[in-house]
């Protein structure tokens, strides 16, 4: 098929999945990227065989990870992630890093290569695709929210920089010497986002915000384009200057437009989560490998394998680290959430295939067990929080009462 038909495909699946996610709902909380990830399975070359995607695909569905981890990038609010909170959720993702790497290293029977690729996937949170889950179930303002997004934005930035150092394929100095330039750019990027700005860059933004100018969302858009640009220019992965853009996004939003930066976000996002995203996920799912996992043996028994180990080598830490203030279900859906991962594994398990250190078994394996990640993690962390009596039926932006308020 055409890359215009695989798209009308693809975005066909991104107005059905919402669709079944509610209808789904009634019964059960099922995330929505279930949905868009399980229909591009079904008309991808491995099932139905309706969709191929092309260069042009392709490279929309990259811009979508971009768009995902850019929009992580953005909620990470400094104000709250900080302090102690901060501290043991870097330690827990350290501890996380050194249990992956020596498990993976174990499970690939010694091969150091091949083990890296293993080890920095479990090391992985997906944050782009649990704050949504923690949005729509109103935790994202209280204080459990603030400790996953701490927890969360390591495990999504520390494996962005493990990549960089580990699976560049540079030696350990020049990847560390790229990583610092790229430190010091984004450094003088947080510097000017935090210095006031102009007056009349408020005004304009204020005079084209509901008119075809756009100048803010325009804005936005070009700091990601040069944050991408200089990751890439210094051959880096461009989910860094993703990651950094949100960053800087926000610093410079809060400063310059306090008042529409919510308004402004929304569009963001209506672009991010109405058009990017959802092709990311669903191109995911047309692209995955179905019949290597299937061809059984070895392969299969990996998926189980590794979905154990996401839970133990990243939930492990994220649990014993978690601050003590949050009840003990509160702790374990931290590290449910914690465990949840998808992107990121993508993206590794794709770079490990180009480089010949994985297999497309063990690559489809290991993406598989990130899929049942993504799907069953947030339900159990959801009745874990239900069940401590905060989260699924509170209504947005309610602040938590008792051990874990503010």
């Amino acid at each position: 098929m055409s890359h215009s038909g695989t798209l009308i495909l693809i975005m066909s699946i991104g107005v059905l999945a919402p669709l079944l996610a509610f209808l789904a709902g009634r019964w059960l909380a099922v995330p929505l990227v279930i949905f868009e990830i399980v229909l591009g399975i079904l008309i991808g070359p491995d099932v139905l065989g309706w969709a191929h995607p092309d260069a042009l695909v392709d490279g929309l569905s990259e811009l979508g990870l971009a768009m995902l981890i850019f929009l992580a990038g953005y909620e990470i609010e400094f104000g709250k992630v900080r302090g102690d909170t901060l501290t043991r959720s870097v330690r827990a993702w350290l501890l996380t890093l050194a249990a992956g790497l020596g498990l993976g290293v174990l499970l690939a029977g010694g091969d150091f290569h091949q083990g890296v690729y293993v080890g920095t996937a479990l090391t992985s949170t997906a944050l782009g695709t649990v704050l949504p889950v923690l949005r729509d179930a109103g935790e994202l303002q209280g204080r459990f929210g603030s400790v996953v997004m701490a927890f969360g934005a390591v495990g999504e930035f520390g494996p962005i920089i493990a990549m960089a150092l580990l699976l560049s394929g540079r030696r350990p100095a020049e990847a560390t010497a790229l990583l610092a330039v790229f430190a010091a750019l984004t450094a003088f990027g947080v510097y000017w986002a935090l210095r006031p700005r102009a007056p009349w860059f408020s005004r304009v933004v204020r005079r084209t915000l509901h008119t075809s100018g756009q100048f803010a969302v325009r804005f936005v858009f070009l700091l990601l384009a040069l944050m991408l640009g200089a990751a890439h220019a210094l051959g880096l992965d461009m989910l860094l200057g993703a990651f950094a853009a949100g960053l800087i996004t926000r610093l410079l939003l809060d400063g310059a437009a306090p008042e529409e930066g919510p308004e402004i976000l929304a569009k963001v996002e209506a672009v991010g989560f109405g058009f990017l995203v959802p092709l990311f996920f669903v191109v995911t799912g047309i692209e995955f490998d179905l019949a290597s996992l299937l061809d059984g043996g070895r392969t299969l028994l990996l998926l189980p394998v590794f979905l154990l180990l996401f839970l133990l080598v990243r939930g492990g830490p994220v649990w014993l680290l978690a601050p003590r203030d949050l009840a003990p279900r509160s702790r374990a859906a931290l590290a449910l959430y914690g465990s949840t991962a998808l992107p990121l594994v993508v993206a590794i398990a794709a770079m490990g295939v180009d480089d010949g250190a994985l297999g497309a078994g063990e690559a489809a394996a290991l993406v598989g067990a990130a899929m049942v990640s993504v799907l069953l993690f947030p339900l159990l962390a959801l009745r874990c929080r239900a069940g401590a009596g905060a989260g699924a039926q509170s209504p947005p932006g309610e602040r938590v009462t008792g051990s874990e308020s503010w």
